[in-house]
């Protein structure tokens, strides 16, 4: 693929956030290093929905095809049943019109990284780092954060940012997600720093940061959405201690998320004060589930073998403090265990999780013995025993659920899964398919499938469909041309190959389209 070519005002950044390298070492520039669009000049007082969508899509098709952007079922959903609610309440509140619900994405993107961090993104894209879901004990707290992101978009934050800095935003905003990218990679906040503060001095000091009254509107609409979605509304004065104490004893004015959302002792009062004249009735609720969560953000946040084994150690669990505390030590040895393919040790920590669960409320011990049970499932398909890991989401094999149905992919693409439960595995996944197109995780998973059955051109293009649910176009032009290519020897099936033909010439014109809009000016024919 060709580079294409950039204004040369931005050139020198391109250049810069190339030499800091995604792998965590000084490189000489790619071939085809990361190409801005331009933004347009008819950017000037306000920004429509549907530029600041397109222009939310281009970041994310960079973002969605980095590693360390997280494929986890079980987290995704998890985050995803949490953030539904904020959605629907902000939506009944009249803050999400009927016009800004349909243009926008209203999506949401884990990242692998330590750092406690969230953002919002152009065109309704939010970003939520696996350190900030490890470090909170409840659910409320996580979704105040949720709440206070999606009120930056509802209340178009963003569109005010890019109308008034241009182009210099939006370098900003491209450099920062790199920035965190780049840190979750190579471990070290001081390498995604870099990569932001690169981003930073070459847009002139413009940052993606919110003024005050922003962060007191976003306090305000998020507390209206937290409450209004079921939540306890206390949870966001905790996270806001939380957030207070971790930068005190931890940071020295660099913590990532406290420098783009300024917090300080008046609003974390008008936090309280708004608490204090709200008669909610909400109780905390999924504590162990949430607890079992951010045990598991916790270990994924970091998979290098040294964390792993130093998780794993957590074995033991009695250590720790109450219930909840030992339940996550034990979750969380348990995980990094099976990680490192020690299984006997990995079973081990989740049958001394079990023993946990009976100190538990009765209304919470039957949500997290299935997640014991999911995880020991895992477990098994991890150190390639697919047998046992069918038989353990064995009772669960009628549900469609979209969790369930990726374990079990997962589980019968292990060594040692029966022939037919493989297949009946792929039957559910692509049934799954069809009624949601767009899940990247569940295509990938058939893909794998599809190879082991020995179907190379169906598994090319279910790799080809996980790019595009990605926002990848090139990427699954690319997949589906080589499907193409492979279908010219003898055997290939007439059917699957019209197929593949008719989906590549749909994404051709989708990307000619869309570099139509991007640049408006006529697109460049290396771009093509």
């Amino acid at each position: 693929m060709r580079s294409v070519p950039m204004p040369s005002g931005l050139r020198p950044l391109a250049l810069a956030l190339c030499l800091l390298s995604l792998n965590g070492h000084a490189e000489a520039p790619r071939s085809n290093p990361i190409q801005l669009p331009t933004l347009g000049d008819s950017v000037s007082e306000q920004v429509g929905l549907g530029e600041e969508r397109r222009y939310g899509d281009w970041i994310m098709s960079q973002a969605r095809s980095d590693p360390s952007v997280l494929d986890d079922p079980l987290l995704q959903d998890y985050v995803e049943r949490l953030w539904q609610p904020l959605i629907q309440s902000a939506r009944q509140q009249g803050h999400i019109s009927d016009e800004l619900w349909e243009r926008f994405a209203w999506e949401t993107l884990l990242v692998r990284e330590r750092v406690i961090n969230a953002s919002a993104w152009p065109g309704g894209y939010f970003v939520f780092n696996l350190g900030l879901i490890a470090m909170t004990g409840q659910r409320d707290e996580l979704a105040s954060v949720m709440a206070h992101e999606l009120s930056h978009v509802t209340q178009r934050h963003i569109a005010r940012g890019i109308a008034g800095e241009g182009k210099n935003t939006a370098i900003t905003i491209l450099g920062t997600l790199l920035g965190v990218l780049a840190a979750a990679k190579t471990g070290s906040t001081d390498v995604g720093l870099g990569v932001m503060s690169a981003a930073q001095t070459e847009a002139q000091r413009q940052r993606l940061s919110f003024s005050r009254d922003m962060e007191r509107e976003a306090d305000r609409v998020g507390h209206a959405v937290l409450s209004g979605a079921g939540y306890v509304p206390q949870g966001m004065v905790r996270m806001f201690e939380r957030l207070d104490q971790a930068t005190r004893l931890m940071d020295s004015g660099a913590f990532p998320y406290l420098r783009t959302h300024p917090l300080n002792s008046e609003r974390v009062g008008e936090a309280r004060q708004r608490v204090s004249m709200e008669a909610s009735t909400a109780q905390p609720a999924g504590v162990a589930e949430h607890t079992l969560m951010a045990a598991r953000a916790r270990v994924l946040m970091d998979e290098r073998a040294e964390a792993l084994q130093q998780a794993a150690a957590l074995d033991a669990g009695g250590r720790e403090p109450g219930v909840l505390p030992q339940l996550a030590a034990r979750y969380s040895a348990a995980l990094a265990a099976y990680k490192l393919r020690q299984r006997a040790r990995g079973d081990a920590a989740v049958q001394a999780a079990r023993r946990s669960l009976a100190e538990l409320p009765e209304a919470e011990r039957a949500g997290a013995e299935r997640l014991l049970v999911l995880l020991q499932a895992e477990g098994a398909a991890l150190t390639e025993d697919g047998a046992a890991a069918l038989a353990l989401l064995q009772p669960w094999v009628a549900e469609r659920d979209p969790v369930l149905l990726k374990l079990r992919a997962q589980a019968a693409a292990a060594a040692g899964a029966p022939a037919e439960q493989r297949a009946a595995a792929l039957e559910a996944l692509q049934t799954h398919l069809a009624l949601q197109p767009r899940d990247a995780g569940a295509w990938a998973r058939a893909a794998r499938l599809w190879e082991l059955q020995g179907q190379a051109l169906r598994a090319l293009r279910a790799h080809a469909e996980a790019h595009a649910a990605r926002g990848d176009t090139v990427g699954a032009i690319d997949r589906l041309r080589a499907a193409l290519r492979q279908s010219r020897g003898p055997g290939a099936d007439p059917i699957e190959v019209s197929v593949i033909d008719a989906r590549l010439r749909a994404l051709l014109y989708e990307r000619r389209q869309f570099l139509r809009e991007v640049y408006p000016r006529g697109v460049p024919p290396e771009a093509e």
